[in-house]
Parts: structure tokens; sequence; C-alpha cells
């Protein structure tokens, strides 16, 4: 462990004790986390009880399980290498207290099961609001001074459910078995309450927990631990609380940065960023207040914060000129993104189409260009379940929970692979969206439809519903493609990623383009005490040698002077395209057009 920093090595060696380490970001988080992992399963030897690493993404479980595997090969035989989980906190959830043992207390007849919110029985399970009743996939908890309170989002405002018709409407749907991302931990922390014996047993069976991304523990989380803490388990957090994103869950970072205050609980700070050259890192601490060292020289490649402007609908100038400074920083496109606040900006720059069609074949749409245009085949899979089912006549409620969680039952397996190859086939499954949409794209879809209806009656004994031809009507269908020639021929060639700041964190990234509003701007501008100054810190922070900010051009002149003040430089007020053959004479520029740092 000589890799190690003096910080990083005294959480590693600190003693079996809570912990809580308050980290900058870039500090090698995810490496002291797994080094420390290992040292608690050496001191643990033979004992029984199991640690479990948990955090809030299956990108840094992945990374998590890796190291782990990698460096626990070092562990003697005895010492109970394999008594380790690795999992996200709702995971572990899920596992260990919803899906086994949240039947009883849901007075369900049937074990628990995870439902997208699109499924047609879910219908009838909806919520009133002052402008439309909502779904109940739209029904969230939290937990405000001890005590649950029900709400949903609508345009970012949050408008509190009447207690007693949430309540009521929970205990339903419970009923079935079936329940959505917030309500398993509503029922996970119902579960432990009631059964106080479930409780004992958990914590006795993980006595030792650590979570990584501590400032994202919401309140309903922070409910599920405390229950834990208070039967014996030993929990660690780790975390940045500037980084607390998810402030309508209750996670403002609070619970991280008030955990050393408690009895027993040994405080710890890693200070050192791994990850941004050093003018990002000094911006960074000019926008949190901290005093993080870069631990990287300054590159010698342009690099360094800067800001323009952009026009409406002429976004795409500024993503031509980044790109240029990309190419004249020696960034990976690959490893690169533009950065929103929110989905809609974010699919405002994606250019994304409002599906089309109506009903079912709206979701087989929507599946297509998820697909064929962002390459997202998981949610492509997850839209075609969910349309399949509903072509299915007195399908199990739980079916789309079959098919798109993982199962070890192998008829649940190889539904899932017949789905998965209807998704990803486009000679013979879900077609191609240059198709023109209301003729070959639909005879197609009716076709091969028909065809994987025929074989999941023939090898899973599912039927289909009798008014096939209804339920799969072209009408609302465009007489053009899906999507057009000029956008496959985009989608295939190395676009940056757009995606969401949320969708971004905890990653690390060449260069970042981070596209505002003036809110926005002005929040990130006034640093950390908000949570879309948050969300601004950490796009900035996902940046290791080029941040761009890019603000609406009539915002300029009230924001220049801010930008100004906090370090960054300009690139220019007025952003038009320039070829890729002056990316060197930009970077040579002087003023307000350097990509330098100088």
């Amino acid at each position: 462990m000589s890799d190690l920093t003096i910080e990083q090595q005294n959480v590693v060696d600190a003693p079996m004790v809570p912990l809580c380490v308050i980290a900058c970001a870039g500090s090698g988080k995810t490496k002291t986390a797994v080094h420390r992992l290992v040292r608690m399963r050496s001191n643990l030897g033979a004992a029984r009880g199991r640690v479990a690493l948990l955090s809030f993404s299956n990108v840094a479980v992945d990374t998590f399980r890796k190291a782990y595997d990698d460096l626990a090969s070092s562990l003697p035989s005895g010492a109970g290498r394999s008594r380790v989980d690795i999992d996200t906190l709702d995971g572990f959830i899920t596992t260990h207290i919803v899906r086994s043992h949240g039947h009883r207390t849901m007075k369900s007849p049937r074990a628990a099961y995870l439902v997208t919110g699109d499924e047609a029985f879910l219908d009838g399970f909806k919520f009133p609001t002052a402008t439309f009743p909502q779904s109940i996939k739209a029904l969230n908890l939290a937990f405000v001074s001890g005590k649950e309170v029900f709400f949903h989002l609508f345009n970012d405002q949050i408008y509190p459910i009447d207690d007693f018709f949430a309540r009521k409407l929970i205990a339903r749907l419970g009923c079935t078995g079936a329940y959505t991302h917030d309500l398993g931990r509503y029922w996970a922390y119902r579960a432990l309450k009631e059964q106080p014996k479930l409780l004992a047993a958990l914590a006795r069976r993980y006595p030792h927990i650590v979570i990584d991304e501590a400032q994202d523990i919401g309140s309903v989380h922070q409910a599920i631990l405390e229950l834990l803490i208070g039967a014996g388990s030993c929990v660690t957090l780790i975390g940045d609380p500037n980084q607390g994103i998810y402030e309508f869950a209750g996670a403002d970072g609070k619970f991280l940065t008030d955990y050393h205050q408690r009895p027993g609980v040994q405080q710890h700070s890693l200070q050192k960023n791994f990850r941004s050259a050093p003018n990002i890192v000094e911006l960074a601490n000019s926008l949190c207040g901290r005093g993080d060292v870069a631990e990287r020289p300054a590159p010698t490649v342009p690099h360094g914060a800067f800001f323009t402007g952009y026009k409406r609908d002429q976004h795409h100038h500024v993503f031509t000129a980044f790109q240029v400074a990309m190419s004249a920083a020696g960034s990976d496109a690959k490893g690169s993104a533009i950065l929103c606040r929110a989905k809609k900006l974010a699919g405002t720059m994606r250019g994304d189409d409002a599906p089309v069609g109506q009903g079912i074949v709206k979701a087989f749409a929507a599946a297509a260009m998820l697909r064929d245009r962002r390459k997202d085949f998981l949610k492509a899979f997850q839209r075609v379940a969910v349309a399949v089912v509903a072509l299915l006549d007195n399908s199990p409620h739980s079916l789309v929970s079959q098919i798109t969680q993982l199962s070890s039952s192998p008829a649940d397996r190889e539904l899932r692979k017949a789905i998965w190859a209807f998704t990803r086939d486009k000679a013979t499954g879900l077609p191609s969206s240059h198709l023109i949409a209301d003729k070959d794209w639909h005879a197609q879809l009716l076709a091969h439809i028909k065809v994987l209806l025929a074989n999941l009656e023939s090898d899973f004994g599912l039927k289909q519903v009798t008014n096939l031809g209804n339920k799969l009507a072209k009408k609302a269908l465009p007489s053009t493609p899906l999507i057009s020639a000029e956008d496959l021929a985009d989608s295939n060639a190395k676009a940056l990623r757009i995606d969401t700041v949320h969708k971004a964190k905890g990653e690390s990234m060449d260069a970042v383009l981070y596209i505002t509003t003036k809110e926005h701007a002005q929040a990130l501008l006034n640093g950390v005490s908000t949570e879309v100054g948050r969300i601004g810190y950490v796009a900035a922070t996902r940046a290791r040698d080029l941040l761009w900010v890019a603000v609406p051009h009539n915002s300029l002149k009230d924001l220049r002077p801010q930008f100004l003040a906090r370090g960054f430089k300009e690139v220019g007020t007025a952003v038009t395209p320039a070829p890729a053959s002056t990316a060197k004479s930009m970077s040579d520029m002087g003023g307000r057009n350097a990509v330098t740092d100088d």
C-alpha cells in the first residue's frame, strides 16, 4: 500500500470504528475505500461477519469490485476475503430486505418485485394533483423532522401529497407485491421497524458497512441506516458534501458533515486532488471555500477554465468551437462530455424529438430512437419489455420485472434473452429508425411482433391479446423516418456525449462543456450554498484539463465580471464554427480566444 498518500493511509489504518471521511473531488476515494475494505477484512480474520461497501451507481460498484478482486488476492486464505459485499445502497436494501422479507410487511402473498411505473396494471394506481393525475412512479417519500412526508416533483418544484391518500395507495399497491424505487426504500424501512428480528439479524450479518459518495444519502436512506446503527452496525461514511445534488430527496450532505460529532466516530480528510489541473482545482477551491491541493503539475497542452456565450438555436456553434479547443488540448472525445443541469435542456441540446405514434407503438418508436440515436440499448430494452408485456393476455403483474431484472430462474433468463434479441436485431426485431415510420417501419414492426409473440406462446405459454391490430395502429406516425439520415450519420460518428450533471457524477473527464441558463451560471458563480450551485460545482470538478461554461449570449454582460473574478478566462462573446484545421491557431491566440493557462 506504499502508493497511498499519508491522508489515505491514515484512513486505511484507522481502528475498526465508525469513520467520517470528508474528501475533495478527485481525491482517490475509490482507491482509499477499497484499501480500507481489504484492511477491515484482514482485521476481522476468521470472524463470520461480513463487510459491505456500498455506493450509488453501478459504474462505481463495478470499479470497486474489480479493484477489490485485484487487492484481496493478497489476503491469507483464512481472512474470509469472500465475506465482502459490494453493491449500490439500493441494491443492498432490495436484496437483503425488500425482496427477501418485504412481502410480510406489504401483506402480499408473493415476493416483492420492482415495477418501472409504465406497466398497464398501474393505470389504476394514480394520485390526484392540482393539474392532472400522476402515476404512482412519481410518488416520492422523504423524512422531515423524523416524520414521513409524501410528495411529487413537477417542473423541479415539490408538491405535497395527502398523507392518508398516499398511504392508502401505497398499501393497495403493496398487496400486489409491487414497488417502485422510492417505495422500495419505504417498505425496507417499514420492514426493519416492524420486524425487529430481521433488523437484529441484518446488523449481526453486517457488523461493518462502508458507504462511498455518502453526501448522496437521502433522508429515507438515513432512516434505514440509523436503524442499523442502533442495532449495532459500525457505519463509515466517505464523501464530499459539496457534491450533494439530491436535495429534493433530503440528500443535502448534512448527515455526512455532522456524522463526526457522534460519540466514537473518528474524522478524516482527503485534500489532494489527483484529477484536475492546478487552475481548475483553484477554481473549485474558490467556489467551495476549501484549500485542496492539486497533485498533478500543470499540463503542457492548452488547459484551464473558460466561459463563453451561445445564442438560442445556435448551440451547435459552441459545440464546434469546444471540439476545436479539445483538439488543441489533446482531449479524448470518448472521455469528454457536454453537461446540463436539467434533463429538458440536455434533451434540447441532443436534439431529442418528441416520441411519435400512440400507445404501445409510441413505446416501440421511442425504443428504436433510443437504440439508434442514443445507443442506449438498456433503456431501449426496458421500453420494449413494457410494450411487449402490454400485448400479452392476462400476463402476471410482475412479468416486466421478471424480464428486466436479473433472475436465477432459467425461464426468466431465456425470456430476457428473447426480448434482448428483439431489441437489438433490426432485421428480425425492432426495425431501424431510418425507415419511413407509417409505412415500412410500421409494417416491419407488425410482422416482427407477430413472430415474437408466436414464439413467446410456444416457448413460455404467454398468449397475445386478441385485438393486436388495434393496439398496434399506426395512428400519429409520420410519413418520414423516425430519425433522418443525417441524424443517423451523426449518431454513428464519434459525437460528444450530452448528458445531465447527475448522470456524470462520480466520473472523471478530459474536457467538460457545461451548458447553462443564466440562473444555473449565477448559481455556479455563487458557490455551493445551494443545490444548483453544487450541481455547477460537480460539473466543474469532472474536468481534468479543460472546462468551458457556456451561458446565454444575452447574459454575458451581467455575468462577465463575476466569471473573471472567479478566475475564468473568456473564449469570446460570439462563438462561430471553426474548421478543425484552425485548432492550433486558436490555441496560439491571445486575449479572449485563448484556450491556454498563462
